[in-house]
């Protein structure tokens, strides 16, 4: 196991794209262990977390004032999140694990967080609730 491995797969956990479903097979790839892999990748993946869930609003407003580009990014994201929110809404908590738990494009800790940040959640119950999302999508992710 190299060091540079180790750091390209905790980037790799963090990155909005590729998450734990990205990273997990990675890190596997270049012989990292399971045991040390999945506990490293799950606490990369939810570095993010607080930060997106307190300041994505203010963000996004920024953005939309910037015009241009960055308002269309801006209001892309947003769509995108009032559009997962349907499913959230009606679940609750149970709608965001799931969002977060299911290892598949277009779920994960990011998009929780987006929609954690519109739907307005208190930050230490959405970030228990991608925790135990994350958790989950790393077993699933790590044992496939």
């Amino acid at each position: 196991m190299e060091l540079k491995s180790l750091l390209w797969t905790l980037v790799l956990a963090m990155a909005p794209v590729s998450e734990l479903r990205g990273a997990i097979p990675y890190g596997l790839a270049h012989d990292i262990p399971l045991g040390l892999l999945l506990p490293l990748c799950v606490a990369a993946n939810l570095l993010p977390v607080p930060l997106i869930v307190l300041f994505l609003r203010k963000i996004l407003a920024w953005m939309q004032r910037l015009g241009g580009k960055p308002k269309a990014l801006a209001e892309w994201l947003i769509a995108r999140g009032f559009k997962k929110t349907m499913m959230v809404k009606k679940y609750e908590t149970l709608g965001l694990f799931l969002l977060v738990a299911i290892p598949l494009p277009g779920t994960g800790a990011w998009t929780g967080s987006l929609v954690a940040a519109v739907l307005r959640m208190r930050i230490w119950q959405a970030f228990l609730v991608i925790t135990v999302g994350v958790l989950v999508s790393g077993f699933i992710t790590g044992g496939i």
